[in-house]
This record gives C-alpha cells, sequence and structure tokens, in this order.
C-alpha cells in the first residue's frame, strides 16, 4: 500500500537578522510575486504556508497595496494559509502575556482578511520550548505543534509533548536538519548549486520520502519545503508534480500544515514517544546523524534590549491595561484599545527570535530601540491619562496651598512598606535653614486620606526645575518646581490608589520628625526587623536573617571573565583569566540613614583585560577600569535588599555576573518561566562530556532564580535579567549574569553594538529564605520590581483640568487576588472584562478575586465566565455576589475569566 505524504510549501523569514528588514522585506516581495506567478501560469499546485506568521503578509502588503484583495481572494481559496503567530517568538525572553497577545494579534490579522487562521502550532526554530506551550495553543483550539530544538529525537518524527499543566499535545518533530531537511537533502540549496538533472532530483526524492516513511511512526508523512529565506524551486517542484498523479509507492500532495494535522490527528493515540516539561536538551549527536543546536547563550546578549523589553512588558500589563480598565469602570472613560494595540504592535515586532535574541547585526538592535520607544511612549501616556484623572476625580478640592499626591499601587495584592516618592513642590512655599549657612530646605508635611499626619524621611531635592503643565485649549506652560523625595509608610489597596495632601509650614519653621531607631547601625552596617547587613572592606556584604538566625557571606561579589561568543552562545575561552571583585579597589559611603531607609553605596573599580586578543588566543594584557556602582537599601519592615547596579564598561569581550553564596544544601533550584516555575537540576548532565553541544551552568528565567533547603537559601528578583546560574559548588552560589559583551555579529567580521560599552543600569532584589517558598510572594515580588509604584501630583488647576463628572472616595482598590494565584492580565475585551491567572504550584490552589472598588449598583448581578484563549466561552455563567468570586485552578493551570454587567 502507498505511503500518502503531504507536500507543504513555506519559507522559515527571519524578518530581520544578518540584514535588516527593509533589505529582507525586497527579498520577501520577490519571493511572494514569484509565488503569484506560479500560480498564474499553472506550475504551482498548491498553498503557500506563511511561516506559521502573518506579519509576511502584513510587510508584502505595505508594498504592494494594489494586491489586497487578491491576496484576500487567495487566503479564502486556500491558496494562502496564515497565522497563527503574528511573529515567531523567542519562547523564554519575552512574557506569558506577550506570546498569548502575539497569538491573538496574528489570529485576528489574519481574521480581518475573511479566513480562519493556520491551527498549526509552528515553532519550527525556536531555541528550546517553554513548559506551557502545549497549554497556551490548546487554549487558542491549537492541536499540534512543529517543533525542532532542544530535543534529540532524530529517528521520531511523531512525539506527544506534555506540558506543565499536564496538557498533552501531538507533534511532528523535525527530521535531522528541521525544518531545513528536505531543501538541504532534495533542493542541495546549500553552497553553489549545480544543475541537475530531472534523474538526480527524482532518486534524491526517492530516498528522502524512504527515510521519511522509516521515521514516521504512523499516519502521513510530512515534506516540508520552508528553508531560511528560500523561494520556491520550480525544477525540482515539477518533478515532485509527477507523483501528485500517483505512485507505487508514494502519493503526494501539495497541501499545507492544517490539512496535515486534520488527518494526522487521527493517530494521535498511536504516538508512543514521550516528552515533558520545557524542551531545553543541548545537541547530542554527531552534525551528520543531527543538526540541531539549543543555542543557549542568547539570555544575556545585547541586555538593552533585555532590559527595554521587560520594562514596556510591564508597562502595558501592569499599568496601561489595568489602570484604563479602573478608569473606565470608576469614571465611564472610553478604554484606549486603538492605542494599546498599536503599542502591542510595535512591540511584539521586536519579539522574533533572532531580534530580542541579540544575535543579529547592529542595524537591526538599533531599529529594535525605535520600536521599543514607540511602545514606551504610547504606555506611558495611555498610565498618565488614567492615574490623573483617577487622581482628579477624588472628592474634595484642592486648595491653592496644598497639594494632592495619588500614589497607585498595580498589584493585586495590598502593600504596606516604606515607599519612596517624588514630590513637585510649587517653588513659592516656604523653606527653613537648619543653620545659618546650611542648604535651604522646604518646609512641608504630608497627611494621609484620613487626615492624619504621617512622618518622613528626606532623600534628596532638587531646586527650581523646569516643568511643562498642558491645559488642552491654551498653549503649554513652562513652570518651575522643587523636586523633594522622602520615603514613608504607606498601606496601597489591592490595584489601587491612596491620596495624600501635603501642606506648607509656616515660614522658617522647620519639619522634622525622630528618626528613631535608625536603621543604619553602624560604620558599615545596617539593620532592620528581619535583616542585618554589613558591608564588608572587600565591598562584599554579609547578611544575618534574624528570622532563622542563618548567616550568609561573599555576596554581591563580580565575576568577570572573557566571552569569545557572539550573540548565540557565550564563549568561553581554553586560555582565560577570571577575576573578582573582592580583589579591587573599593570605596564605601553612607547615603541614607533614618527609621524608613537606609543606603549605602558600593563603588568598586576591577582592572580587567581591555579585549580578548584573538591572535594570541587569550586576555590582553592592557587593562580598563571596570567600574561598578552599586546602592544597596533596606527598608523598615523589610525582608529584601534592594541593589540598582551601574556598571561603567570599557572594557570589550567579556562577561560580568554577580554572586550569590547561598550554602544551600540543595540538589535543585527554581526559576520562573512563561505561566510557570520550573525546577532545574544544580548539577550538570552526569555525560555532559559526550555531547557535540555542552550543557551549560546558565538558564532563563523571567523575574527570579531561588535555592533553599529547609533551612536556609536565596531568591534574587530582578527584571529584563534573563540569565541565572546555580553554580554546582559545596556553596550552591546562585549567579545572575548581568551582561555579555561581544564582538561578533553575523556575517560580519565583528561590529561594536554587541560589546556594551558606557553606562549599564541593572536592579535587583536579594531575599533569604526558608522553606516553605511561596512561588506566588516570589512572582508578584518580580511584578513588584518591575513596576514600581507611581504617584500623581495636583495642584488645584491641574485638578479642575482632569476631573471628571464621577467622584472617587480618597482611598480605593479596583481588584484584590486572594490565595496563590498569579494575575497575568487585566484588561477590556469584546467578551467583557478579562482576568487572567496562573497557579503556580504543584498543587491545587484556590483563588479569590475581590472586585473592592466598583461603585455599588455595579456589584450587584454581574457575572464571570471561564473563557479560552479566543474568548470562546468554556461551561456556565458564574454569578458574582458582592464583588466576590473563588475559582478553584488546577496545578500550572492558566484560567482567563471574562466578566459581564462591570
Amino acid at each position: 500500500m502507498a505511503h500518502k505524504a503531504h507536500y507543504v510549501l513555506s519559507t522559515h523569514w527571519d524578518r530581520e537578522w544578518y540584514q535588516t528588514f527593509q533589505v529582507y522585506r525586497h527579498r520577501l516581495v520577490q519571493l511572494l510575486d514569484r509565488i503569484l506567478e506560479g500560480w498564474a501560469d499553472g506550475r504551482l499546485k498548491g498553498p503557500f504556508q506563511s511561516d506559521g506568521q502573518s506579519i509576511l503578509l502584513e510587510d508584502y502588503l505595505e508594498v504592494r497595496p494594489e494586491r489586497r484583495e487578491q491576496i484576500r481572494q487567495l487566503l479564502r481559496e486556500g491558496k494562502i494559509v496564515a497565522g497563527p503567530w503574528y511573529v515567531l517568538p523567542d519562547e523564554f525572553l519575552v512574557s506569558g502575556e506577550s506570546l498569548i497577545r502575539n497569538l491573538e494579534m496574528g489570529r485576528r490579522l489574519v481574521r480581518s482578511w475573511g479566513v480562519e487562521p493556520s491551527k498549526a502550532g509552528f515553532l519550527c526554530d525556536m531555541f528550546g520550548h517553554n513548559s506551557q506551550m502545549p497549554q497556551i495553543f490548546a487554549g487558542f483550539g491549537i492541536p499540534m505543534g512543529f517543533i525542532w530544538r532542544g530535543t534529540n529525537l532524530p529517528d521520531q518524527r511523531l512525539v506527544v509533548w506534555r506540558g506543565a499543566d499536564g496538557t498533552e499535545m501531538p507533534c511532528y518533530r523535525f527530521g535531522e536538519i528541521g525544518y531545513c531537511s528536505y531543501a538541504l537533502s532534495v533542493r542541495q540549496v546549500h553552497g553553489d548549486r549545480q544543475a541537475f538533472s530531472p534523474e538526480e532530483i527524482r532518486q534524491r526524492q526517492a530516498a528522502f520520502l524512504q527515510k521519511e516513511a522509516a521515521k514516521t511512526e504512523v499516519g502521513p508523512l510530512l515534506i516540508f519545503d520552508g528553508c531560511d529565506h528560500l523561494e520556491w524551486d520550480p525544477d525540482d517542484y515539477a518533478i515532485l508534480a509527477e507523483r501528485f498523479e500517483g505512485d507505487p509507492d508514494f502519493v503526494v500532495t501539495h497541501t499545507s500544515l492544517d490539512a496535515y494535522i486534520n488527518e494526522m490527528l487521527a493517530f494521535r493515540n498511536q504516538i508512543t514517544t514521550r516528552i515533558e516539561g520545557e524542551l531545553r536538551e543541548p545537541a547530542f549527536y554527531p552534525f551528520e546523524v543531527e543538526g540541531q543546536w539549543l543555542i543557549p547563550g542568547v539570555g544575556s546578549s545585547r541586555v538593552n534590549l533585555k532590559l527595554a523589553n521587560a520594562a514596556c512588558q510591564s508597562l502595558l500589563c501592569q499599568w496601561a491595561e489595568p489602570l484604563s480598565v479602573f478608569a473606565r469602570a470608576s469614571l465611564g472613560l472610553e478604554y484606549p484599545q486603538g492605542f494599546l494595540d498599536v503599542a502591542w504592535r510595535w512591540l511584539i515586532q521586536n519579539h522574533p527570535h533572532d531580534s530580542i535574541c541579540g544575535c543579529s547585526i547592529d542595524r537591526v538592535h538599533e531599529d529594535m530601540l525605535y520600536r521599543f520607544h514607540q511602545c514606551e511612549q504610547i504606555g506611558e501616556r495611555l498610565t498618565q491619562e488614567a492615574t490623573r484623572r483617577l487622581a482628579a476625580s477624588v472628592a474634595g478640592e484642592v486648595a491653592e496651598d496644598e497639594l494632592r499626591v495619588t500614589v497607585f499601587n498595580p498589584l493585586p495584592r495590598t502593600l504596606e512598606e516604606v515607599v519612596d516618592l517624588d514630590l513637585e513642590l510649587p517653588v513659592g512655599w516656604p523653606t527653613f535653614n537648619e543653620m545659618s549657612n546650611s542648604e535651604a530646605k522646604l518646609g512641608f508635611r504630608i497627611y494621609d486620606a484620613r487626615g492624619v499626619e504621617i512622618p518622613y524621611q528626606r532623600l534628596w531635592q532638587q531646586m527650581d526645575q523646569p516643568r511643562w503643565r498642558f491645559y488642552g485649549r491654551v498653549l503649554a506652560q513652562e513652570t518651575r518646581v522643587h523636586r523633594v523625595r522622602v520615603s514613608l509608610p504607606l498601606s496601597l489597596p489591592a490595584l489601587g490608589y491612596t491620596t495624600l495632601t501635603v501642606r506648607p509650614e509656616a515660614p522658617g519653621i522647620p519639619t522634622r520628625y525622630p528618626m528613631l531607631p535608625e536603621l543604619v547601625v553602624g560604620e558599615r552596617c545596617m539593620a532592620n526587623e528581619y535583616l542585618e547587613v554589613s558591608i564588608e572592606p572587600d565591598g562584599t556584604l554579609s547578611l544575618l536573617d534574624k528570622r532563622s538566625g542563618q548567616f550568609y557571606s561573599g555576596l554581591l561579589t563580580f565575576e568577570d571573565r572573557a566571552d569569545i561568543g557572539d550573540g548565540w552562545n557565550y564563549g568561553q575561552a581554553e586560555h582565560d583569566q577570571c577575576f573578582y571583585s573582592s580583589g579591587g579597589r573599593t570605596s564605601i559611603a553612607r547615603v541614607s540613614h533614618g527609621k524608613y531607609l537606609a543606603s549605602f553605596r558600593i563603588r568598586k573599580v576591577m582592572e580587567v583585560p581591555v579585549e580578548f586578543d584573538f591572535h594570541a588566543l587569550e586576555r590582553s594584557a592592557s587593562m580598563a577600569e571596570l567600574v561598578i556602582d552599586s546602592l544597596v537599601t533596606l527598608r523598615a519592615g523589610s525582608d529584601r535588599l534592594e541593589v540598582e547596579t551601574v556598571v561603567l564598561n570599557h572594557a570589550r569581550d567579556h562577561r560580568l555576573r554577580v554572586l550569590f553564596p547561598s550554602g544551600a544544601q540543595a540538589e535543585t533550584y527554581l526559576a520562573d518561566s512563561p505561566f510557570d516555575v520550573v525546577e532545574r537540576p544544580i548539577a550538570l548532565r552526569a555525560d555532559n562530556h559526550v555531547y557535540r553541544e555542552p550543557e551549560i551552568e546558565t538558564k532563563p528565567q523571567q523575574s527570579f532564580t531561588a535555592v533553599f533547603d529547609e533551612h536556609r537559601g536565596l531568591a534574587v528578583i530582578s527584571s529584563g535579567l534573563m540569565e541565572s546560574a546555580v553554580i554546582d559548588v559545596p556553596e550552591r552560589i546562585l549567579a545572575l549574569t548581568l551582561f555579555r559583551a561581544t564582538r561578533k555579529t553575523v556575517g560580519t567580521s565583528g561590529e561594536p553594538g554587541g560589546q556594551m560599552q558606557g553606562e549599564l543600569h541593572f536592579r535587583y532584589w536579594l531575599i533569604p529564605l526558608h522553606a516553605p517558598v511561596d512561588r506566588a510572594l516570589l512572582l508578584y515580588r518580580g511584578l513588584q520590581l518591575a513596576a514600581g509604584q507611581r504617584a500623581v501630583c495636583l495642584a488645584s488647576a491641574e485638578q479642575a483640568f482632569y476631573r471628571q463628572e464621577r467622584r472617587l472616595p480618597p482611598e480605593a482598590g479596583f481588584l484584590r487576588v486572594q490565595g496563590a494565584a498569579v494575575l497575568t492580565s487585566l484588561r477590556q475585551t469584546e467578551a467583557g472584562l478579562e482576568v487572567r491567572l496562573f497557579n503556580p504550584e504543584t498543587r491545587i490552589e484556590k483563588a479569590t478575586l475581590h472586585f473592592t472598588g466598583l461603585p455599588a449598583a455595579s456589584q450587584r448581578g454581574f457575572f464571570a465566565r471561564r473563557v479560552d484563549l479566543d474568548h470562546r466561552p468554556l461551561g456556565d455563567a458564574l454569578e458574582v455576589e458582592g464583588g466576590q468570586l473563588s475559582i478553584s485552578l488546577k496545578p500550572k493551570e492558566i484560567v482567563t475569566l471574562a466578566f459581564t454587567g462591570i
């Protein structure tokens, strides 16, 4: 009986990589023009699959707008199959929400042409696969995946992939050379191609079909013809088309991945090979057997891109969307969907794996910064608009001689801690002097929402600074303000705000408060209720966790070593010199001291080699100063130590990490991943020496890594730092990669952009642990570090301009989430107000949602319904009683709820 085979014509389209987007787009237009010509003259018999993404057609039609109706008709006829992605992203360096929004955008774009998007879970070239992709795909009704990297299965074409929550998805695993197997084996597109006789082409096609039949366990064969940036080959295609009419051994049909899926799903229960969780196996087999590479070093290349991406994701998901929801529900304002769509489009265009991974040429990554800036500007404006109008609509008039300060908390948990506020006070307010010739200080008092005075600690001030005010119908006005930063204890409602009033003191009267007990308790020591921190003469930190009695030393050691790699991989030099900050020059300065906050500045000057000498194959003898300036802060009532590090980098070809010895007796550690917290072994695989691509100790994270035993441990929280490790030594050192500086870029002799020269800014928190570890709490700490708090300062005139008709209480929260579930999205959709949560635990967890800030009328009679990621309802409607809803989440489950009637 003849084998049935599906031939699928595609092209793997990196939108930008070793050439810029515009250069690639010129090639894309030619490619699609020639496909259209093939259909027109009858040489091409079947559909074109647009690489699992829809942006190809958007890019094409921007140049060929006159062909919009033709493309629409071809989509409707099934000659073009597009989606489900907007772009093919990296799976580890963007957030789970970004993956969902990417799929939403791609599917929406295809539907705008009047057709349904492809149902192929296309992951052909991603650098490994995260543990939740089966659940994400299932949420969109995508029944089958297409994978390659991160697996060593050259003899299996079909597997069942079990995701973190137990979702099982049948997958096609591309062959020995991945999605390029047919193009390289049959079309022989590598190197200088010579003309081949038809008989040679027939022989190679027959050999390829025989090999695929031997490695396809059940069901039809897949012949995927979609290598990087390749046009279709009329010569090869004409020979293959002979088999369309029937063949004794193979019946080949030119179809699509979707047609293949429709036939293949009938055989899913016969697939015997199982794989599970995140897929990050490095390449094992010799290249002549299997050509996959995991490419694990992209988490720390071009760190400026990772930092910008994390900031934009946080801005949209934690500020612009939820605060716009709050403003809509509370004040009746329009939800700015159009602006948000544009912001997300700019952001997601930076998420292809050769873009966000930082492995392209300099011009590509320069273009990315422009896109990040567009997203940031839109998100900032939407956030300002929502927060200003909410603040201005709080009941009560702002007097001429006072200032209203509204402080917002983006977390769905009440926040009770010391908060830093930047106040903008009128230049006409009175000042006082501590001594006759001392710096003039503003005299003012701060009152909470109930009118109770709040003592505060001054941090710094900048006098007589410019500020612009905009009032709509008149020209922008420049005014002058005094900027003063203070720290004070606040209680901020969950996903809400509290209102403060700032009033001037009488002229010449000082405003001081008791600052005892001080957090600074020694020349180089600070302590609060939970932690005692000492700064050692070498600049490292010693920390005592007062709760457990555990002591940690050698914290905040910086490690610098050579990196001769590129954007893809950390390159470890055989002849290396590894430098540690504990041996460098150290300066220690006390910066802030008081009852609420203490901070020290630690300045390290490390002398490191200027560069790597690629001729001598060793780090150069000439040295450069690597200046590392860290501000270490401890707050009253806080169990974390906050660090802001600025690195002035003048060296090249090196990697900088910060080290935290934990002393934990642990064999595994935790790190977060999109919609998951994964547990990884600390030790590298025992047979690592026999791998073609050895496993490396660094692995991806989203915001935290934690290592602990039943007595002690450490977690490091960060934002935009996507790579970490726990080093397999007795001290179990947690290592956070700050950056890699590399010169090699694809297809060039070297470019400067990857060297990360100049000032680099990083923020991270250190938290001592003792079991049991609260995974949700660590995730929320990551969200808190990324988002911070925001304050809006309004004078009387500004209140009048931004105020809406409705009046709000002086303090309110919109949504509080109780339990272990983590909120990742709160936004308005066509289905209603949408809330998305996930359970990071390995057990069933209950979550209760409290809509605390809705008007009483809204709390009566509104409903919720579980929906899938395509907004389709799942199950019956649930009545929300008294603004409260409780749900159960299975282990690692992602749940999306749509609320109507709000």
